[in-house]
């Protein structure tokens, strides 16, 4: 697991290998991935929109943006979390993701990113 705090917000990331399939002839690389975020600040906060970047060994990079996340813009009261699980293809067997969420703070309605540390996507056989 790895975690990141940006401005009272502490990010939380988990992942896993979940298989192999053959996609229009193409071998992708499936993992999942559980994202926590937590709000350990004292102004409730709203999760407006992501921004990753995706590397992918055997590809460029890759830049998704989009509107919240799994179609939802969650509000955080102070000491509350919010976990949500997602996933990736890739073309190779390694790769990784790392990228921020812009929020909104209820309190002083400024907008800040809270920065998603980079998460290795690993087949675990290609560790040994």
């Amino acid at each position: 697991m790895v975690q990141q705090v940006t401005n009272g917000i502490k990010i939380s990331v988990k992942t896993k290998f979940e298989g192999m399939s053959n996609q229009n002839r193409r071998l992708l690389f499936t993992f999942s991935y559980e994202i926590t975020i937590e709000n350990q600040s004292n102004a409730s906060v709203q999760l407006m929109s992501r921004h990753w970047k995706i590397f992918d060994s055997l590809k460029s990079l890759e830049i998704v943006e989009g509107e919240g996340v799994i179609g939802k813009k969650p509000v955080l009261a102070p000491k509350k979390s919010y976990t949500y699980s997602s996933y990736c293809n890739l073309t190779s067997p390694t790769g990784a993701m790392k990228g921020f969420f812009n929020m909104i703070n209820f309190t002083n309605t400024s907008r800040f990113k809270v920065y998603i540390p980079t998460f290795q996507l690993t087949v675990p056989a290609v560790l040994n």
